[in-house]
């Protein structure tokens, strides 16, 4: 397993608030699949953009690309799961009120960090492949997901579920990527694959 280290961040403003984000590669093999920092930097803001406005100017979110091993580790420590998973969200302590809004209590400059999302390579792969769909397309698709649990979106019940999938459908189709949700997607468990610390 190869560590590259923290990537330089990418400041952009969407309508909610400027975004940094921190792509980490925990597995080099990312890169050799064409999975690019920039790619991951566009689906994160794709989100945030989609997302209710929060109070704060300025976030931050760190995408972790691993491998299954350690999203394995991590699934088992915090999920009790002892299993590979795609993608894991674990949010900061400055989470999203029920408004979906977050308090600005950063001194000024600091961006609020909104948490960390965790995708592991082999098992998006193979879901990339079972779907047929393009592995940057599943990828930005898995980051969308886990920036809207950062912000506080959930898919417990149906009614949050639905509301998810609506947004993280704008944030796809604003990158050109197609509903994964439509009809003539493979047929799939509404909450298969798509996994989360709450």
């Amino acid at each position: 397993m190869s560590d590259d280290g923290p990537r330089p961040s990418t400041r952009q403003t969407s309508a909610a608030c400027a975004l940094d984000v921190d792509v980490v590669r925990h597995d080099g093999a990312w890169t050799e699949r064409g999975i690019s920092d920039a790619m991951v930097e566009l689906a994160a803001h794709a989100a945030l953009a989609c997302a209710p406005p929060t109070k704060t100017a300025h976030c931050e979110v760190t995408v972790v690309l691993t491998d299954d091993a350690e999203i394995r580790d991590l699934n088992r420590t915090w999920r009790g799961k002892d299993e590979p998973t795609n993608v894991l969200s674990f949010p900061s302590g400055d989470m999203p009120d029920a408004a979906g809004a977050i308090e600005d209590d950063a001194p000024d400059g600091v961006p609020v960090l909104l948490g960390d999302i965790v995708i592991a390579l082999e098992t998006t792969t193979a879901e990339a492949v079972d779907k047929g769909i393009p592995l940057p397309d599943h990828v930005s698709h898995l980051v969308v997901h886990g920036a809207l649990h950062l912000l506080g979106f959930d898919h417990l019940y149906d009614k949050e579920a639905e509301q998810m999938e609506d947004l993280e459908r704008q944030a796809l189709a604003s990158l050109g990527i197609a509903d994964p949700y439509a009809d003539d997607v493979p047929a799939r468990d509404s909450n298969a694959g798509l996994a989360e610390i709450a």
